[in-house]
Order: C-alpha cells, then structure tokens, then sequence
C-alpha cells in the first residue's frame, strides 16, 4: 500500500478505509500455523503434462495462510467447483471462509494497481465498502 500512496496511486479516500478495515481484520481471520503457499496460483499457472498429471509452474513460494492462496485462486477466473471441494474434504478450511477471500485479494489487487494502473481501483473500493 505504501508504493501506491507514495505514487499518488491510491485516493485517500481508500486509505482512510483501509485504516479503518485493518482495524477489525483480527476478529475476522481464523488462526492457524503457516501452511507452504504456491504464491501465484491461478489458472495460468496450472498445466497438464503430457502423462495427464497436473502440474504448478511460476511458484513465488513462501508461507502463509492458507486461505490467502485459495482467494488468490478466485481473483481472475477461478477453478472448477471441484477443485474447491476436494480441498475443503482433505484439509477443511474454517467456516466463512469464501466470506474472506475478498480480504485477502486486496493485497494482489494493489499489487495490480501499482504495476497496471487504477483500473483495479474500483474492486479495492467494492471489497472495503463491503468490509468498512
């Protein structure tokens, strides 16, 4: 966020609602320890080798939250449903977490608007007018 403000990329307005979500983000968000994240899972970055097995490419690997990884799954088209409910029978996510997928794409979201410009201001200001 400090990139965006510091390049007069971001209103004020938005920071101000910013202020006012990043107070109430720890009573939203489960606890759990840092899970191994792939960092830029979305479908772009998943292929089907020639054996038939699914394969990840471009990792940014770091660890996280969990949730942070599959919200970032949802930003730009998603996977089938399947994909979600395999997960959740293998690893159960706490409950609402669809709830908070919105949170967590903020970050990639401002990453976008720093690297392609304001047009993704408009979801920012969607996702906190949710929140705020």
């Amino acid at each position: 966020m400090t990139l965006a403000k510091n390049g007069n990329n971001i209103p004020s307005q938005l920071l101000q609602s910013f202020d006012k979500l990043i107070q109430k983000i720890p009573d939203w968000l489960p606890e759990e320890k840092p899970a191994l994240l792939h960092g830029d899972l979305w479908s772009g970055n998943v292929m089907v080798g020639s054996d038939g097995k699914v394969c990840l490419i471009d990792p940014a690997v770091y660890y996280g939250h969990r949730e942070i990884e599959l919200a970032f799954t949802t930003l730009f088209g998603g996977f089938d449903q399947s994909f979600y409910h395999a997960y959740n029978e293998e690893f159960p996510l706490a409950q609402g977490y669809e709830d908070r997928f919105d949170i967590y794409n903020l970050y990639p979201l401002l990453v976008h608007v720093n690297l392609f410009g304001s047009s993704y201001l408009s979801g920012i200001q969607t996702i906190l007018d949710r929140f705020t």
